[in-house]
């Protein structure tokens, strides 16, 4: 095995992150035995230290625990050789059934009410029932229902005001307030993430791009009025999820003992540096403490604000004021048996 290895810090990255890439990385290497580190490096778009690093990994992975029931790696002489992966040595591929499954659901998203890119979804499905062949007619069958409650109608009025550029009124609740408010927003775009639908345009209230779940718009009415965002109107990077923080949101210092850890898998964080005893300690932004103080609740003790102090001493506050609840009242009279 190649024992040097470069120094340096890594960009911290989730487990679900790299079992992708490595469910990627072994049929890869399985068909191209013997190729160069460094050129394997490039080709998976990691670096070398990294690689060497998935390499290591890949000796604890298999189907069992002996020796022959584990994938054999080997980077000697600067050349990789990946063994024994003969049960994921092809690319993951779709099952007929998974294939169906798909067809089903994209004709389902094509019935939603207002939906766009419907060009996109057709040629998904025309590509899928040429893969498919014959078993293509199972999905044709299906008859797909939308529910036309009160959501779906805001779908429709909302693509209707985006493709008409017309203002939008909204009602809409802040869960982390408790409380409704009255916005005028101009329509940039409908998505559909994390199974909700979003509704993100420019926020003449908060006089910036805002997103808002559609099963939290209480009322939704188009205005006869021009809803062309203005020029500084940009569209959110939506990939990493709904959450995307701002370089200005306030940054947090949180302390995560064993138990707590998934909290940086599971959220946007800028770093995470793990301890010798399991816990890590990380740095987040936030635009909403009320959410960050019930997260911390929510642990249980397992995590703990390191700074700002404000926001350790909100999570104090609130928990301080949840136990006065449960006292016991002194001082009333005793009631006669």
């Amino acid at each position: 095995m190649s024992a040097g290895r470069a120094a340096g810090r890594r960009t911290p990255e989730s487990a679900t992150d790299r079992l992708s890439r490595l469910l990627t990385m072994v049929p890869w290497l399985v068909n191209r035995q013997g190729i160069d580190l460094a050129e394997a490096a490039a080709g998976l778009g990691v670096s070398e230290r990294q690689l060497e690093d998935d390499l290591q990994l890949l000796f604890m992975c298999g189907y069992g625990q002996m020796p022959d029931e584990l994938i054999d790696a080997q980077w000697e002489g600067g050349r990789v050789f990946v063994t024994n992966a003969d049960t994921i040595a092809r690319p993951l591929r779709l099952g007929v059934d998974e294939a169906l499954t798909l067809m089903v659901g994209l004709r389902a998203l094509a019935a939603v009410p207002g939906i766009g890119e419907r060009d996109a979804i057709e040629r998904a499905l025309a590509k899928l029932e040429r893969a498919t062949g014959a078993s293509a007619a199972a999905a044709a069958r299906v008859d797909v229902a939308i529910d036309g409650g009160v959501e779906a109608q805001l779908l429709a009025d909302a693509r209707r005001a985006l493709e008409e550029r017309r203002r939008l009124h909204l009602r809409y609740l802040v869960p982390s307030r408790d409380e409704a408010t009255e916005r005028d927003v101009d329509p940039m775009r409908v998505v559909n993430l994390d199974a909700h639908w979003y509704l993100e345009g420019w926020c003449h209230r908060a006089q910036d791009t805002r997103l808002f779940r559609m099963d939290r718009i209480e009322r939704l009415e188009v205005l006869d009025e021009d809803g062309t965002p203005p020029a500084q109107a940009q569209l959110r990077d939506l990939d990493a999820g709904t959450f995307t923080a701002r370089p200005d949101d306030l940054l947090v210092t949180l302390r995560l003992l064993p138990g707590a850890t998934w909290v940086s898998d599971y959220y946007p964080v800028e770093s995470v540096e793990v301890h010798d005893d399991g816990s890590q300690t990380i740095s987040l932004r936030t635009s909403d403490t009320a959410w960050l103080c019930r997260l911390l609740w929510r642990l249980g003790g397992r995590g703990v604000v390191l700074s700002p102090s404000s926001v350790a001493q909100e999570v104090r506050d609130g928990a301080r004021g949840a136990l006065t609840a449960y006292e016991p009242i002194t001082g009333s009279p005793a009631q006669a048996g």
